[in-house]
C-alpha cells in the first residue's frame, strides 16, 4: 500500500535555507536546504557522510549553523536548543534509543515535565500515567503506561520514544533510520502509526538507506550528498536508480583502479559465518596478494564480520580456514597466531596506546622476540626494528620516543600497520584505514596497502568510501542487512552498482 498524497498543503511547517556548518577541518554542510510540509512524509537520503544527521540536528538545535536561516511557518527562527525546538513542536527519534530502561514508559514520556500535585510537592503518577494512555490510544497501540522500558522489545521502546515526541504537541517528527531494528511485521505497525499521524497533519522527515521503505511510506524524496542539497524529487515518479545515481554523482578523483594481476593461492576462505541477524550465512574466499574490499552502508555487518574471524566476536556458527586448514579462532590471540591482523576503525582505543612511545606501539605485538631469558628486553633491538619500521612506512615522528598520541592521524596509522607487519601477519583486516586522516596522507596509506599486496600479503578493506574501495580492491563484496548481496569485479564495479547492491533487502533479492 503506497501512502502517496498530492493533496498536501503546499506551505513549508518548516524550512532550512542555505545552511553552512563547519567543524575542525570538517565542512559538513555547504548550501543545504530542505523543507517540509505538514502531514507528508519526505524522505531525506544520501551515502555514509552525505550530511543528513547534521543538517536535522542543525533543525532541532543540537548544532547552531555558521550561516544560513531556519523558518518556522515562515517565521525565520534562532534554534539555540533542543529545547526551543521542542517548544515548537520539532522532535527528534534518534536511530540510538534514548530511553531509561528502569523507568517506566509513561515516567520516560515526561521526565522533566512530571504534572504536579500538592503544591508541587509530588510527582502526580495517575495523571502521568492517564496523560500517556492518552497518548498511546491517540497512536492507536496497547502499551501499559507502567511498564518498565526495560522490559519491552526494541519496537515497543522505540513507539514510546514517538509517544514521547507527541507529548511535546509535536508538528514535525524526524525519524532516524526507524525501521534498523525492526523486524517485519514491526515495520508494518510502524508504518500504519506513520500513515495515522500524517492524517493528524504531522509532516515526517524519514531519514534511511532503505530504497523500498522510500517508495511506499514517502511523498518526497530530497537528495544530499557531500554536506550539500542535490535535488528534492516526487517519490511516487522517480525510479530509485535515479536516487542512488544522485547519491553516488561524483567522479572519481583519481581513476587509477587496482589490478587483479599477482593475487595467488588463497590464504583465507570463511564458509557460513552466522551470528544472529548480525551476520547471515557469510562466505567469501581472500587470496595471496589481492586487495578484496567490503562495501555496504553503516549497519550492514561488515565490521561484524571483520571481528568475528579476527575472534574478536563469537559466532552460531561457520568455518574458517586459514591456507587450507581448518582453525578455530576462539580469541584475538588465536588469529595473530595464525597470522590475522585487525586493524580497527578505532585505532586509538584498539590499535594504539597512544601515551607509549612509537618505539613500544610497533614493537608491542613482538615483544616476546625481544627477550633474553623471558625477563630482560633488548632495549638496543627494540629501537633498531622501530627504526627501520618508522623509515620503511615513511612514518613523521622526530623520534621513536615520541608519545603516539602527538602524531598526525596518518601516522598513527602507520604505526599501528608497522605493528602488524613486525608480528609477520600475512592476512591484514583494514576497518575503515583512512578515517580521520587528511587527504595527503590518505595518498600515502592507499600506495601502502597497494605495495603490500605487491609484496604478497593477503588484504581486506573495509570502508563506507566509495572512492576508496574502487580505487583498492581487485574485488568487491557489498553487504547488507548482514549478507553479502554480491561481488563485483573491482576492475567494471561502479558506484551505481555497489549502492544497488548495498540497498537490495531480502524483499528484493532475487
Amino acid at each position: 500500500m503506497n501512502v502517496h498524497d498530492h493533496s498536501l498543503d503546499p506551505k513549508p511547517v518548516v524550512e532550512l535555507l542555505g545552511i553552512e556548518k563547519s567543524f575542525p577541518g570538517v565542512r559538513a554542510l555547504h548550501n543545504a536546504h530542505f523543507d517540509l510540509r505538514r502531514g507528508e512524509v519526505h524522505a531525506l537520503m544520501g551515502e555514509n557522510g552525505a550530511g543528513k544527521s547534521t543538517l536535522m540536528k542543525v533543525l532541532t538545535g543540537v548544532y547552531q549553523p555558521d550561516a544560513g536561516e531556519i523558518r518556522v511557518d515562515d517565521a525565520v527562527v534562532a534554534m539555540h536548543s533542543p529545547q526551543l525546538a521542542q517548544g515548537m513542536g520539532i522532535s527528534i527519534i534518534h536511530q540510538e534509543l534514548f530511553l531509561m530502561n528502569h523507568l517506566t514508559a509513561a515516567q520516560n514520556i515526561f521526565i522533566g515535565r512530571e504534572p504536579r500535585r500538592g503544591m508541587g510537592l509530588f510527582v502526580d503518577e495517575a495523571k502521568m500515567k492517564a496523560d500517556a494512555a492518552a497518548i498511546f490510544r491517540r497512536m492507536k497501540v496497547d502499551i501499559d503506561p507502567a511498564g518498565e522500558v526495560g522490559e519491552m522489545t526494541v519496537a515497543r521502546q522505540q513507539l514510546v520514544e514517538i509517544a514521547k515526541a507527541l507529548s511535546y504537541e509535536a508538528r514535525v517528527l524526524v525519524m532516524d533510520e526507524p525501521t534498523s531494528a525492526l523486524n517485519g511485521t514491526e515495520v508494518e505497525h510502524l508504518f500504519e502509526i506513520i500513515r495515522d499521524l500524517k492524517a493528524q497533519g504531522v509532516g515526517i522527515v524519514y531519514i534511511t538507506h532503505k530504497m523500498d521503505e522510500v517508495k511506499r511510506i514517502a511523498d518526497r524524496i530530497t537528495v544530499m550528498r557531500d554536506g550539500e542539497f542535490i535535488e528534492t524529487l516526487p517519490a511516487a515518479e522517480t525510479p530509485m536508480s535515479t536516487v542512488i545515481s544522485l547519491m553516488v554523482g561524483r567522479e572519481l578523483t583519481d581513476h587509477t583502479r587496482a589490478s587483479g594481476a599477482g593475487a595467488g593461492e588463497e590464504v583465507l576462505r570463511v564458509s557460513g559465518l552466522n551470528r544472529g541477524s548480525i551476520i547471515r550465512d557469510v562466505s567469501f574466499a581472500l587470496r595471496k596478494g589481492e586487495i578484496l574490499g567490503f562495501a555496504g552502508l553503516m549497519g550492514a555487518g561488515r565490521t561484524e564480520v571483520a571481528r568475528a574471524v579476527f575472534g574478536a566476536d563469537p559466532v552460531d556458527a561457520g568455518e574458517i580456514r586459514v591456507h587450507g586448514k581448518p582453525c578455530r579462532i576462539a580469541s584475538p590471540r588465536d588469529a595473530v597466531a595464525r597470522g590475522i591482523a585487525y586493524l580497527s576503525e578505532d585505532r586509538k582505543h584498539f590499535g594504539l596506546v597512544t601515551g607509549m612511545s612509537v618505539r613500544d606501539n610497533i614493537t608491542m605485538a613482538s615483544w616476546t622476540r625481544f627477550t633474553q631469558n623471558r625477563i630482560w628486553m633488548k632495549d638496543g633491538a627494540l629501537a633498531e626494528v622501530a627504526k627501520e619500521y618508522v623509515a620503511r612506512l615513511k612514518v613523521k615522528t622526530p623520534t621513536i620516543a615520541q608519545e603516539t598520541r602527538l602524531l598526525s592521524g596518518g601516522n598513527q596509522q602507520k604505526v599501528v600497520i608497522a605493528k602488524w607487519l613486525l608480528r609477520d601477519c600475512d592476512i591484514l583486516i583494514f576497518d575503515e584505514p583512512t578515517r580521520g586522516i587528511d587527504v595527503g596522507a590518505k595518498s600515502e596509506i592507499y600506495e601502502m596497502l597497494k605495495e603490500l599486496a605487491r609484496q604478497g600479503k593477503a588484504i581486506i578493506v573495509i570502508s563506507s568510501e566509495l572512492e576508496e574501495i574502487l580505487r583498492l580492491s581487485q574485488r568487491i563484496l557489498v553487504m547488507c542487512e548482514g549478507r553479502i548481496t554480491g561481488e563485483i569485479d573491482g576492475a567494471t564495479a561502479t558506484q551505481e552498482s555497489i549502492m544497488t547492491l548495498a540497498t537490495q533487502r531480502d524483499s528484493e533479492a532475487a
